[in-house]
């Protein structure tokens, strides 16, 4: 399937659209490719992006003072990534946005994003929808590392994301469940 098409798909899911609506949405956008290990984003970067990811895998990171890369969340076809810290209060990004795998994204800037949402309600409440959902999702995600221990966090990702923890490098999954790469082995191999 084409890339238009299947972005037509993405937003037809949660909200109707016509089709002068989706082609005025889809003037907007920009594809972009990254190689593997390539940055959309660099820690102190401005943000004025939002990407959705046609094809490949994308991490978001954050790298603290001692070095230590912690993974807020990991972005593979048909989802949306950015910085939205940076990018919605104009500051520097806090985080390190770069591609896994080799990717295709489309890109729309916030200022198009902004100017579509007052012009076409649908697109407004498409990422009012989006919104909410990734609003669930970090609650739950915070929820699982404060009180799961590391294999309950490892089978919810599995129950929830089977087909990411296949493309997922095992280093990566260890820093995205908060356990070291030893401790990832072990949960492979049911011992913890």
């Amino acid at each position: 399937m084409d890339i238009k098409t299947r972005l037509h798909q993405h937003f037809t899911q949660l909200v109707p659209l016509t089709d002068d609506e989706f082609e005025y949405i889809w003037s907007h956008f920009s594809l972009k490719k990254f190689k593997k290990r390539q940055t959309l984003i660099q820690e102190g970067d401005s943000v004025k992006y939002h990407y959705w990811v046609h094809k490949g895998l994308i991490k978001s990171s954050h790298t603290d003072e001692s070095g230590k890369e912690h993974i807020l969340q990991f972005a593979m076809e048909d989802w949306w990534v950015s910085d939205y810290l940076a990018l919605y209060n104009h500051t520097p990004a806090t985080l390190t946005v770069d591609c896994i795998e080799d990717s295709e994204v489309l890109v729309l800037s916030d200022d198009d994003h902004q100017k579509l949402a007052r012009e076409i309600h649908a697109f407004s409440n498409f990422f009012l929808l989006k919104k909410k959902g990734g609003y669930v999702g970090l609650q739950q995600r915070i929820l699982l590392l404060l009180f799961k221990n590391p294999r309950e966090r490892y089978e919810r990702l599995q129950q929830l994301q089977p087909k990411l923890l296949q493309r997922v490098p095992k280093t990566l999954l260890a820093a995205y469940l908060g356990v070291s790469r030893e401790s990832l082995s072990r949960l492979y191999q049911g011992e913890m």
